[in-house]
């Protein structure tokens, strides 16, 4: 047999790959119909079996007291590892030589981890916010445009499925690298609702109307107390930040909102004290006159 010439071919960064290394790590030659059996059989075994060992610690965790993703990330990195061990004898069983062909390849192997890049570094955001669990299943988060339930965690994404019924898949990446506002790390959270009144209103008495309207609202909590406190001037109407406990989760924020605005209203209305509409006074110089609209005929 004529010697094999080596073959350079152009990889990325401007390297070359030894196809003769190649060849003598990937030597399939005197194969029979049995060895690649067994391969197949042993990459069958292999991934079966990670699923299986993936499920099972995960869920010995929860029995020991682990819950969310922690026993998730452990069973997860376990599976991936019994995969490995059965890809890397499936590989022997075929003449493969492991080592050998890892370094063949040298600089291939880092051109497909840029080329991978992408899901590495997700991968790796994945693992950390496992790690450092900002969240869990079943907390409503707010991050970026969205905001809904964690349904799911896994090495690449987060799930989240928002209110409005929709379902979005996150990248672990950009996840870990904005603001994460846990909405339910709590029990209980606080929502501003802005009320104006007229100039013309005694402020000690609308404040007593609206804490009193708040007091008959059952998912209003007692504890911390409802505020109604004077924020601002504005520019038809005094206007005053309500503020007051509820539990935590989106729904029911939506919920004590339109029940202590419903609230406020009524009561404001029955002591006759005026929500004003936007409104401006306009004046003129003396012995100047408004401007005559189109409809009004000269007199």
């Amino acid at each position: 047999m004529a010697p094999l010439v080596p073959i350079p071919l152009p990889a990325v960064l401007g390297q070359e790959v030894d196809v003769d290394s190649l060849r003598e790590a990937v030597d399939a030659g005197g194969l029979d119909a049995s060895d690649w059996i067994t391969a197949g059989v042993v990459l069958a075994v292999a991934v079966v079996g990670s699923a299986v060992a993936a499920r099972a610690v995960a869920g010995l965790l929860r029995r020991r007291g682990i819950e969310g993703f922690a026993g998730d990330l452990v069973g997860r990195l376990l599976g991936y590892l019994v995969f490995a061990i059965g890809l890397f004898y499936s590989l022997s069983v075929m003449g493969v030589r492991v080592g050998p062909l890892l370094g063949a390849l040298g600089i291939a192997g880092v051109a497909l981890a840029f080329a991978l890049k992408d899901i590495l570094e997700n991968f790796l955001a994945g693992v950390l916010l496992q790690v450092r669990r900002p969240f869990d299943k079943g907390d409503q988060i707010a991050t970026g445009d969205h905001e809904g339930t964690v349904r799911e965690i896994n090495a690449r994404s987060v799930v989240i499925e928002q209110p409005s019924g929709e379902r979005v898949v996150v990248p672990s990446a950009a996840l870990i690298n904005d603001p994460i506002v846990n909405l339910t790390a709590h029990p209980v959270r606080r929502t501003t609702l802005a009320v104006g009144v007229g100039y013309e209103t005694d402020l000690d008495e609308a404040r007593a109307v609206i804490l009193g309207a708040l007091a008959g609202i059952d998912d209003v909590v007692d504890d911390p107390a409802p505020q109604a406190l004077v924020e601002q001037f504005g520019e038809s109407s005094i206007d005053l930040a309500v503020r007051y406990w509820h539990r935590s989760t989106i729904a029911d924020m939506w919920a004590t909102r339109d029940a202590a605005a419903r609230a406020i209203k009524a009561a404001l209305d029955d002591a006759g004290i005026e929500i004003p509409f936007p409104q401006r006074v306009l004046a003129w110089a003396p012995g100047s006159a408004p401007p005559r609209s189109p409809e009004t005929p000269a007199r």
